[in-house]
């Protein structure tokens, strides 16, 4: 984990992120303010987590912008835990707050194996 949490940390300054960590799962939470499920675009291939954020942004009325500092796009790539497993990832997004929740690999409890004895 501490690779993810070293790639959060290089971030830029203007993004907000909790990384939080139970026994069975991670849970990284990241401020994506006016993105949508629609305008987010999230993967997880080969060991790495990519989320693309992007958001609509038009002046009210008759207002033209002067200054702009809000940005539109977040464009993250990230290193998956070692031991997280992208099976049974489940993302949410509300109110602009993406969670990613990332199961740990045989976090699940036991599992039994039968065996099988031919010979009987």
């Amino acid at each position: 984990m501490s690779a993810l949490r070293d790639a959060l940390r290089d971030l830029s300054e203007d993004v907000f992120f909790d990384l939080l960590e139970s026994e069975d799962a991670y849970l990284l939470v990241l401020d994506v303010p006016g993105v949508s499920a629609e305008s987010l675009d999230l993967a997880i291939d080969d060991g790495r987590i990519s989320i693309d954020a992007h958001r609509e942004k038009e002046p009210a009325g008759d207002y033209q912008y002067v200054e702009e500092n809000r940005s539109l796009f977040l464009d993250v790539d990230l290193p998956l835990p070692d031991d997280a497993s992208d099976a049974g990832a489940e993302a949410t997004v509300d109110r602009g707050v993406l969670e990613l929740t990332l199961p740990k690999r045989g976090a699940h409890g036991e599992t039994t194996i039968d065996i099988v004895d031919e010979d009987a």
